[in-house]
């Protein structure tokens, strides 16, 4: 039975963890924070992604936990309505494309590997080759051999950064920041999106179906230089300076801001790489091919790529060369066609001047009223359609378990 070693327990991780046992290895799960992470923004669960929650048996919890959302509303800087949508088009859904907040995937996924070994307030140190693994050191726990260790530890994965070098050889900025919060449920409007467009800035408040709160949404262009990802006193000083004179409810919820528990800042960055693997060491998730939050795929390349990965090391018999090169040649024309959805998702989510807002709230409101209507409505579901089914999924009942 193969060993594997998987740092993070967001989705990627805990995903990776459920295949690896139905296929028959023993998955160790190590994660930096103290305890299941189960914050978060809303999520998108799409094509080949669906599939595969449906093959580990979770759809129904997934749509039991759907947020609900009704309406997206734009409004002003005095919160005047400029126009509003459905939230299915605003997000760019259709069909039976699912909707969660990510907390509540991340516990569903937990659920679902409580026979496998999580090490919470952990992380790894240093990982050395050996003849009949990888030699792993925690920085807290004892040394432990492994088969593999696989990297599912995010955006700046300390894994990738230990076996392939620092993460400014991978990263590739977009020009824009992004930061989450809860903010109370005051703030927010049951099942409905609102947001407020301004010039190079965009600030949104949703509270979905049932929510005790509401979470708060702000996008803007990166500064030059700014504070590290861990400094959040820093980056909320950041963004309180970035958004200082925007009206609506800004300043409200800025100053909530200070007593949030689950503030979360960082640049609107793509993972871009020539391999995925080295040696025993691989990588899956966001920490390989994390395709943005401007994409909207980052959870299905996570769900997809855990699936996959795990697939191609069963048929390989859990040898590492041939399974981590099944891997990348199964993933890499998917990751790459919903990678190439953000740049496009960006401009749509940030616009740069009040000419292009005013255009975007006229388009709006006479979108009901035209008569290509359903064309326009194909012209922003297609592509996300497109890239979200870019994957034929391997069989996993053809493997033995």
């Amino acid at each position: 039975m193969t060993n594997i070693l998987i740092s993070g327990a967001s989705v990627a991780g805990p995903a990776l963890a459920w295949w690896l046992r139905r296929y028959g290895f023993r998955p160790t799960v190590v994660e930096r924070a103290p305890a299941l992470r189960a914050g978060g923004y809303k999520v998108d669960i799409r094509g080949a992604a669906l599939d595969v929650v449906d093959r580990m048996g979770l759809l129904e919890q997934v749509r039991r936990h759907d947020t609900g959302m009704r309406l997206a509303r734009f409004v002003d800087a005095e919160g005047a309505q400029l126009a509003t949508m459905d939230a299915q088009l605003f997000g760019g859904r259709e069909g039976d494309d699912a909707e969660i907040m990510r907390g509540d995937l991340a516990r569903i996924l937990a659920a679902a590997t409580d026979d496998v070994e999580y090490v919470f307030g952990d992380s790894i140190a240093a990982m050395t080759p050996i003849a009949e693994g990888v030699e792993v050191a925690f920085e807290r726990g004892s040394r432990r051999t492994f088969d593999l260790v696989i990297g599912a530890d995010g955006l700046h994965s300390n894994v990738r950064r230990l076996a392939f070098g620092p993460e400014s050889s991978h990263l590739r900025h977009l020009g824009h920041h992004i930061a989450i919060f809860t903010v109370p449920a005051e703030f927010g409007v049951p099942r409905t999106e609102l947001m407020h467009p301004a010039p190079g800035r965009t600030v949104g408040v949703y509270r979905t179906a049932g929510a005790q709160d509401a979470k708060t949404l702000f996008l803007f262009p990166s500064p030059q230089g700014g504070p590290d990802h861990r400094d959040v006193a820093g980056q909320k000083a950041l963004l309180a300076e970035a958004f200082a004179g925007v009206g609506w409810q800004v300043p409200r919820l800025l100053d909530a801001m200070w007593d949030a528990p689950d503030f979360y800042l960082d640049s609107m960055s793509q993972v871009r790489m020539d391999r995925w693997s080295a040696g025993r060491i691989g990588l899956v998730g966001d920490a390989a091919y994390g395709a943005s939050p401007a994409s909207g795929q980052g959870t299905s390349l996570s769900l997809v790529g855990a699936y996959v990965l795990a697939t191609s090391l069963a048929t390989a018999g859990g040898d590492p060369a041939a399974g981590f090169a099944d891997y990348e040649r199964r993933m890499r024309p998917f990751v790459e066609a919903n990678q190439q959805l953000a740049e496009r998702n960006l401009k749509g989510m940030v616009l740069r001047s009040a000419a292009q807002i005013r255009f975007q709230v006229l388009m709006l409101r006479l979108m009901p009223h035209l008569p290509g209507r359903e064309r326009m409505i194909r012209r922003v579901t297609e592509p996300i359609r497109k890239a979200a089914t870019a994957i034929t999924l391997p069989d996993a009942a053809a493997i033995a378990s």
